[in-house]
């Protein structure tokens, strides 16, 4: 049988958590009961303003998201030729791999974070470079030991997470600049997945000019559109011009589109989803806090806590009805990542952890990577 590339055949594939239908069949569990904390995508939903008959199906989409590009071009002061439109931001974070990275390329990526960094490396044949931050800092990434890592190993990319996937830290404007200009040329990219629900957040959108920054965004966790998949870029025209050279032709569907379209219109709904997350996700801290588990400080709609076992810990929890995620993908394994939900979805989270004969005596040591 013909054999892949050695990269593809040496390729393990990215544990991305959420719900495991498997699992609720063996445990005689209905899927549609089960409540979903473990996804950090917002559990509001929007609502869509069009029905199915109100798109064109029969012809092929746009190509290019032209609309949904001039739109966020407007909003952020940049032209349209400095956007980019993905099947979910994921896609992205691929084709960036794909357009710039070569057998041998030294990327850096600072982890605990988003297993596809690593993986859209691999399948690109690229090395690997891994800074870790430590648990006593509260998995903050220390910028200083970065910065000093790309000067002694000269990287030609680094992924950073900002918020960071799954701890919520959240690095300051002078620190990426900093980072920026260490780079000497290098790219940058800059995952802001979870930006719109950051406390304090900065804009880095006028970094986009220095040319060696590609800020990366998703509209799936913004606007509960998992099942759509649309996500888009920010980056230097020329860098653009790169990324849609290697970009599938007709990349993101016509109901996705016209989805993004509706929702970029509506500034509101972010902000009501926002006010809400962050109330319930205080109300969860202090259930859990109070109940002696460890939370890692967040600036961001989901938040760690320090459980032992995590596997375990949501096995236990899945029983009732509920799923966390099991951090141990991320080099965590004494700790789940949980994003909240409505207010009374949250209630009975904190219910079912009250319920269990867990107990904080079960969280152990263990040593993370750093």
């Amino acid at each position: 049988m013909l054999s892949p590339r050695p990269e593809i055949a040496a390729l393990e594939a990215c544990y991305h958590g959420g719900p495991n239908y498997a699992e609720f069949e063996k445990l005689g569990i209905d899927p549609d009961d089960v409540l979903d904390f473990s996804s950090n995508s917002n559990p509001y939903p929007f609502k869509l303003d069009f029905n199915l008959e109100n798109v064109i199906i029969d012809h092929y989409p746009d190509s290019d998201s032209t609309d949904l590009r001039r739109i966020i071009a407007f909003q952020n002061g940049l032209d349209a030729d400095s956007v980019i439109f993905g099947n979910g931001s994921m896609e992205i974070i691929r084709l960036v791999a794909q357009a710039y990275f070569s057998t041998g390329d030294r990327v850096l990526i600072l982890k605990p974070t988003f297993g596809e960094y690593e993986l859209a490396c691999r399948i690109a044949g690229a090395e690997i470079i891994e800074l870790w931050a430590e648990e006593k800092d509260n998995f903050r990434f220390d910028v200083k030991r970065c910065i000093d890592l790309i000067k002694q190993l000269k990287p030609k990319a680094l992924f950073l997470c900002n918020p960071d996937n799954p701890t919520g830290q959240y690095l300051t404007r002078a620190e990426i600049e900093s980072v920026l200009s260490s780079m000497d040329g290098g790219l940058v990219i800059l995952d802001e997945a979870y930006i719109a629900f950051t406390e304090g957040a900065w804009s880095s959108v006028d970094l986009v000019p220095g040319g060696n920054l590609i800020i990366v965004r998703s509209m799936t966790k913004d606007y509960a559109l998992a099942g759509l998949r649309l996500g888009y870029a920010m980056a230097h025209p020329d860098i653009i011009e790169n990324l849609c050279k290697v970009k599938p032709p007709w990349n993101v569907n016509a109901v996705a589109q016209r989805t993004g379209l509706q929702a970029l219109a509506d500034n509101a709904y972010i902000l009501r989803s926002d006010s809400l997350l962050r109330k319930n996700r205080d109300y969860l801290i202090g259930e859990f806090t109070s109940l002696g588990y460890r939370i890692v400080p967040t600036r961001t709609n989901f938040f760690l806590m320090k459980v032992g076992l995590a596997g375990e810990f949501r096995m236990a929890l899945m029983k009732h009805g509920v799923i966390v995620r099991d951090c141990t993908s991320f080099g965590l394994p004494d700790y789940v990542r949980i994003a909240p939900r409505t207010l009374p979805e949250c209630r009975r989270l904190a219910q079912a952890v009250r319920s269990l004969s867990w107990g904080t005596d079960n969280v152990t040591n263990h040593q993370c990577p750093g």
